[in-house]
């Protein structure tokens, strides 16, 4: 049944699901494997690009097997490019003289810094797999310097060298004058060093399988292009791996979108259909500007799964992928909040709004049903007007407001609480900043201390605190009525916002509160 509300899904993994869906259609292919796949360059650490790319191409191959009934076998391959030659030294790594005199070599031949592998790339390869087993992803690992030599790519190859023309017409249009007259989509290794040559070619025998070349001493060498002697650049390379490895989708990011038509057409040139292909945007840093690892100005996954669950950095990937987005610390609470309410409404939904509801792409279709009852932007105000330093703070209040919850009951309402103690910590705390309250504010919080003794001390229904809360406001004719709440937060916590109020106070305690508010008007909190 699913599967029909997967034809309509406006979802957009499963829009993707239904184009691989139309191509395999239209090659005639009813049954069969389907590979997805990903690349990956070891010459860095895995990071969040990495993980966005596999999660949502993982999204994409669970909605296709939902469309398609599990009709086909279908399979997630991680490419490594660990074949390339190391053009510059990462500055982080050890032994920095030792890497340099491998330069443009192989990354699987470059020794490895750390002393734990057979080769630098293979070092790297072991951090993607650890990285990706971390999240339980299932995938298939392939090394680039394997196919190359192990003949997974030789037919392929032979084909390049048969067709060696069509692809410089392919290419020598998207190069420079200059480069024009040097360029050759085969990159020999050099059998005197060892390193990827950027060399033109003399000669290049389609029949043979072979190029010829003038070696870094002036030697001229001709090497076949199979058996791992020859590796394409790297342009080439993605349309022939897609060729080669008969890849049925793949996305990548807007600043390979330019050169996608390049790597279909060589695609096409070698024989094969290009994927089905999905651009999404990169992400952004908290003024705009483009993330870069050489830059640091990104937010690592290891940062972010210090502050959240890794579901909510899911979701965060799920949303608008098209879309470009600022990745900051300031956007990991909302991301909690929203992939929780989804969690939450999940349960009471039809079929066909689950399959539109984030969570059946994070969990693939099995969500868990254990949610929190306190949104993390409450447990931060939590923890900020409470100074909490550890969970056992913070439990104080939540035992108190959920019936007999202990960690042991709650363990997802628990991990969001040793969350927010960190987030407070390193983000709020250091920024908080107290404000004396006007003579309007003032009056207004003199009524609300009315309002507030008044009420049961043990009234936990936030919607009815809120109505107080609210009615005040109204009664000091604040406009918009939202600035009363602004002065709420920036008087009692020292910042500009958080969540209803009326549910702040109705964890925090009525008591507590009071001599909260009590304290600001006393200026305590701005002196302190």
């Amino acid at each position: 049944m699913s599967a029909q509300f997967a034809l309509i899904a406006k979802a957009w993994p499963f829009e993707q699901a239904r184009l691989l869906k139309k191509r395999l259609d239209k090659l005639g292919r009813k049954s069969g494997p389907v590979t997805f796949e990903t690349g990956y360059g070891p010459s860095g650490l895995p990071h969040l690009g990495t993980f966005g790319e596999v999660v949502r191409t993982t999204m994409v191959l669970n909605a296709f097997n939902e469309l398609t009934e599990n009709a086909y076998e279908t399979k997630l391959l991680c490419v490594s490019d660990d074949m390339d030659g190391m053009r510059k030294v990462p500055p982080h790594l050890p032994e920095q003289d030792m890497l340099h005199e491998h330069l443009q070599e192989p990354l699987t031949v470059v020794p490895d810094p750390f002393g734990t592998h057979d080769s630098f790339g293979a070092h790297m390869n072991a951090r993607l797999r650890a990285f990706l087993d971390s999240f339980g992803f299932s995938y298939e690992f392939a090394s680039a310097t394997d196919y190359y030599r192990n003949g997974t790519y030789d037919a392929t190859l032979l084909k390049a060298v048969e067709r060696y023309d069509d692809i410089m017409k392919v290419m020598l249009p998207t190069l420079g004058a200059e480069r024009q007259t040097t360029y050759s989509p085969f990159l020999p290794i050099s059998p005197t060093t060892g390193r990827v040559l950027y060399v033109p070619m003399k000669a290049v025998d389609a029949k043979a399988g072979t190029i010829t070349f003038d070696d870094e001493d002036g030697t001229e060498v001709t090497l076949p292009v199979t058996g791992g002697q020859v590796k394409l650049q790297w342009k080439p390379d993605f349309g022939m791996r897609w060729a080669a490895l008969g890849v049925d989708f793949e996305m990548f990011g807007k600043d390979h979108q330019a050169n996608a038509p390049v790597y279909s057409r060589i695609c096409k040139i070698l024989g094969a259909e290009p994927p089905t292909q999905f651009v999404y945007e990169l992400f952004l840093d908290s003024v705009g500007e483009k993330i870069s690892k050489s830059k640091g100005n990104g937010l690592s996954v290891e940062e972010w799964l210090r502050y959240a669950p890794q579901q909510s950095l899911s979701y965060y990937n799920f949303v608008k992928p098209k879309t470009a987005k600022r990745l900051h610390f300031d956007v990991i609470p909302k991301a909690v909040d929203e992939y929780m309410q989804h969690l939450a409404a999940y349960e009471g939904q039809d079929e066909a709004k689950r399959l539109e509801n984030p969570v059946w792409h994070i969990h693939n279709g099995n969500p868990p049903q254990d949610v929190s009852p306190i949104s993390f932007a409450l447990m931060l105000n939590l923890a900020s007007a409470s100074s909490a330093h550890n969970t056992d703070v913070m439990w104080g209040f939540i035992g108190r407001h959920v019936d007999g919850a202990t960690p042991e009951t709650h363990p997802v309402l628990d991990q969001l609480a040793g969350f927010a103690v960190r987030y407070f910590e390193d983000f709020v705390q250091p920024n908080k900043v107290f404000r004396s309250p006007s003579d309007k504010e003032r009056a207004a919080m003199d009524d609300l201390l009315v309002r507030l003794r008044a009420l049961d001390p043990a009234e936990q229904d936030g919607s009815v605190i809120q109505t107080e809360v609210f009615a005040v406001g109204k009664a000091h004719e604040f406009e918009p009525l939202r600035s009363w709440f602004q002065a709420l937060y920036e008087v009692l916590l020292g910042q500009s916002q958080g969540p209803r109020f009326g549910s702040f106070v109705a964890i925090y305690g009525i008591p507590e509160t009071i001599k909260l508010i009590e304290r600001a008007l006393a200026g305590e909190l701005v002196d302190g």
